[in-house]
């Protein structure tokens, strides 16, 4: 096995080695700087966290083993590049190396790496260290041609002697930053909201939950620890990797968002989800509707295997194509035999058929590089073993979350036409109503006219783009991969916009597009798990990305009916109104808990119901008074008109529709 070893820059520090204690106020302890954990005389003995040494060898060795020492042959596309050597090339070639690296930054998203003393096929060679420290220089002279920065991450040594990694980032005021986003999920009491804030404040976490309250949206949720809704914080890292949201002493927990962005070479964009079975509508909305390049999946350490809606918030990841990684929590308090159950159920977890997925476990700094670019194929999943309180492998979390490659399906959907699909809104005094959501194609800029749409009656309205915020930063423009907040107007001056006119599943779109919306589509689907069968008129929740919507089950392809394991072609007809859908965008259905996934293959925006389904049999519903009295009656009356309630809901309120008034 080749030696791999690793290069510290002496102009970036160890961020976590710089951070300052802080009385955070959390639960009345003072908080503790956040660095890797000391390991006690019996893990070192046992293995890492308590683990066998015999389990670690088995479960990974050759995966590692694989992914450092033979390196995939280079690509023409994308941002890795590999150069034998760089020693005093001559002019005309030092130009055209320049204009390599601006294509590979390109491709990157401002962001490439270099692999020096590795040839085309990715064999590892090396290079002598006077060889080596030429070919340094002229890639960091390449760099300040492009007004970028190159730094040595990780050196490894081949036959002919050492080879380096270099990270090149482009300068923030002169590139727009990586964005990358992140949901954060698994289930019920992981560590998710304390992970999210201890990751993005700085501060370890006092054992009793205190760095989660940083995180948290409403006061229920301080009151029950637990995450109801859906919160997104950023993480933001300079070109030289340096986490930029820890500020000195006092200054830790008040860097703005602002701050941090126009800072930042590389922002990630995290989603915490929430948990518990109560609110996986919740979850399934943030999985979908954000559309997160990446998945942090939570593993309780002392559960001694996987339980409650892990194994659900992982299907759902693998059935839109998430690539997933996993940060196995709490390992302070969880002793080895335990640890060892837990990650061996993880293990069998993701080897299982249906998944597939080669498990890593990543222990060390070449580890973290190896994972981090395997992690795009998909077929690999990075697994942490960190604790909160001690600090423990956290050092190594940011530094694979700072090696996170962009997801090249962004650049590509830059060149189309404008698409933004909405999964908020708001009035903002003295701004107006304001959305949210993520730029699926194309470029917002101020000023801008675009159309908003479908409404209850499928029709788009012509409205103005007032400005653009990209992470609470005012922008002139966004591009597509990004999440932004647009203030709108009316494009005629008479009419008026207000928030009513705006729902969870309207996009926002280029007049070019010339958009239509459907009531009915088709899509290959796949049943996970049902009790009974499932026929026609079967009615789900349907989710794809931020529609959210009942719909009823109209024909089967050539099944009379689906029983679990089944895939089939099926026309869905949307009860409450129709929607702006896209060819190809995965969806998950639902009647509780997940039931199946699929994709949209064709929509058919000529075909309208003669009347909508909802009408024909529970139009005397809408025509009650929401009731004063009984507030679970009123959130389920609530939830009617906005088009959330399955088949089974609808029917059990048919029956008892004169309680309502």
């Amino acid at each position: 096995m080749a030696e791999v070893t690793t290069r510290r820059n002496t102009d970036n520090n160890d961020p976590l080695k710089n951070m300052r204690k802080h009385d955070g106020n959390t639960c009345g302890q003072e908080a503790k700087r956040v660095t890797s954990g000391p390991t006690s005389p019996v893990m070192e003995a046992s293995g890492p966290n308590g683990l066998d040494k015999k389990l670690c060898r088995d479960i990974d060795i050759s995966a590692l083993t694989s992914l450092m020492e033979h390196l995939p042959p280079e690509n023409d596309d994308g941002n890795h590049e590999y150069k034998r050597q760089l020693v005093e090339p001559e002019p005309s070639r030092f130009q055209e190396l320049v204009t390599q690296m601006k294509y590979r930054l390109a491709e990157g998203q401002g962001e490439a790496l270099y692999e020096v003393g590795v040839e085309d096929d990715g064999t590892v060679r090396g290079l002598t260290p006077e060889d080596l420290e030429k070919s340094l220089e002229t890639l960091f002279a390449m760099a300040k041609e492009v007004d970028a920065v190159a730094t040595v991450v990780m050196e490894r040594t081949g036959p002919l002697g050492k080879a380096a990694t270099v990270l090149v980032r482009a300068q923030p005021s002169e590139a727009e930053h990586v964005e990358i986003r992140v949901a954060i999920c698994g289930n019920v009491d992981s560590g998710k909201s304390t992970l999210l804030g201890v990751l993005t404040k700085g501060v370890l976490d006092n054992g009793r939950g205190g760095a989660r309250l940083q995180v948290f949206r409403h006061k229920h949720e301080v009151d029950s620890g637990r995450t109801s809704a859906i919160s997104q914080q950023v993480l933001g890292f300079s070109p030289t990797g340096e986490v930029l949201n820890y500020g000195d002493g006092l200054d830790v927990h008040h860097r703005s968002w602002g701050d941090i962005v126009n800072q930042s070479s590389k922002v990630l964009a995290f989603f915490d989800l929430a948990g518990h079975e109560r609110y996986f509508k919740t979850t399934l909305f943030g999985l979908t509707g954000h559309l997160p390049d990446y998945a942090m999946l939570l593993v309780d350490s002392n559960r001694g295997g996987i339980i409650g809606m892990t194994r659900e918030h992982l299907g759902i990841c693998l059935a839109l194509k998430v690539p997933v990684f996993v940060v196995i929590t709490k390992t302070d308090v969880c002793s080895a035999h335990v640890m060892e159950q837990t990650v061996q159920a993880l293990f069998k977890l993701l080897k299982r058929p249906g998944v597939r997925k080669l498990p890593v476990l990543v222990r060390t700094a070449e580890d973290v590089m190896s994972a981090s670019r395997a992690i795009s194929s998909g077929a690999v999943v990075p697994i942490f073993l960190a604790s909160c309180v001690t600090g423990e492998s956290l050092d190594l979390l940011r530094s694979f979350l700072n090696h996170l490659p962009a997801r090249k399906e962004w650049l590509e959907a830059q060149g189309s036409p404008a698409r933004l699909h909405i999964d908020d809104s708001y009035t903002v005094q003295g701004v107006g109503t304001v959305v949210t959501g993520t730029l699926m194609a194309g470029r917002v800029s101020q000023g801008t006219s675009m159309l908003l749409g479908p409404d209850t009656n499928g029709q788009f309205k012509e409205v103005q783009v007032k400005s653009v915020r990209n992470k609470r930063v005012p922008v002139k423009s966004s591009t597509a991969g990004q999440t932004v907040a647009v203030a709108l107007k009316c494009k005629h001056a008479r009419e008026a916009l207000k928030r009513h006119d705006v729902r969870k599943g309207m996009v926002l779109v280029d007049r070019a597009l010339n958009p239509e919306a459907v009531w009915f589509f088709v899509a290959e689907v796949v049943i996970l798990v049902h009790p009974t069968t499932m026929r026609v008129g079967y009615t789900p929740v349907i989710h794809t990305v931020t529609v959210r919507q009942a719909a009823r089950l109209e024909m089967i392809g050539d099944h009379e009916v689906l029983r679990t394991g089944d895939r089939a072609k099926v026309t869905f007809q949307f009860l409450y109104r129709p929607e702006f859908l896209v060819l190809g965008s995965h969806l998950v259905f639902r009647e509780g808990r997940t039931k199946g996934i699929g994709t949209i293959v064709e929509v058919q925006p000529g075909v309208k119901p003669s009347k909508p389904y909802w009408k024909n049999h529970s139009s005397h519903l809408l025509k009650k008074s929401p009731p004063t009295q009984n507030q679970e009656l009123h959130c389920e009356h609530a939830a009617l008109k906005r088009g959330e309630w399955d088949g089974d809901r609808l029917r059990r309120a048919a029956a008892c529709g004169t309680h309502l008034a």
